[in-house]
């Protein structure tokens, strides 16, 4: 795995392995149920992806939006490639809601809404509470 992916908590974070892919939980949760969707090459540049990792997005994609849907109601999705201080390829998946979401009784608001997701925004969640949000993950993630 890449260095992109170990800051953000490789393999405590882990929620799925696909053959080019990793989905992970973001430990500073914007929203509930931010993700990160990394590239497991060594990738700095979206235009250097090898074909079949274009292709296996595709099922990434597919599995991201039916779990955070069905999951969590989200009423939209934003995925963010930003690749400033992390430079391998990377989205940054961001479920919009239009009110708070509650997970293992802490409320998660969403307060960029309708807007641009506030980035510099995350509730505050302990180590066990992420544990128990990755854990929630795996075993409704679809398997395949």
């Amino acid at each position: 795995m890449n260095e992109t992916i170990r800051r953000f908590g490789y393999p405590a974070t882990l929620i799925r392995e696909y053959p080019d892919w990793v989905v992970l939980l973001r430990p500073r949760q914007a929203t509930l149920g931010a993700l990160l969707v990394a590239c497991k090459d060594e990738v700095l540049r979206l235009s250097d992806l090898p074909l079949d990792a274009f292709a296996g997005l595709k099922q990434v994609a597919v599995d991201v939006e039916t779990t955070l849907r069905a999951e969590f109601d989200c009423q939209r999705i934003n995925y963010l490639m930003l690749m400033m201080v992390d430079p391998h390829v990377h989205w940054h998946v961001i479920p919009r809601y239009d009110s708070p979401r509650t997970f293992a009784g802490i409320t998660f608001p969403d307060p960029g809404w309708p807007a641009l997701p506030d980035l510099s925004f995350a509730t505050p969640t302990e180590p066990g509470v992420q544990a128990a949000l990755v854990e929630h993950l795996r075993a409704v993630w679809p398997k395949g």
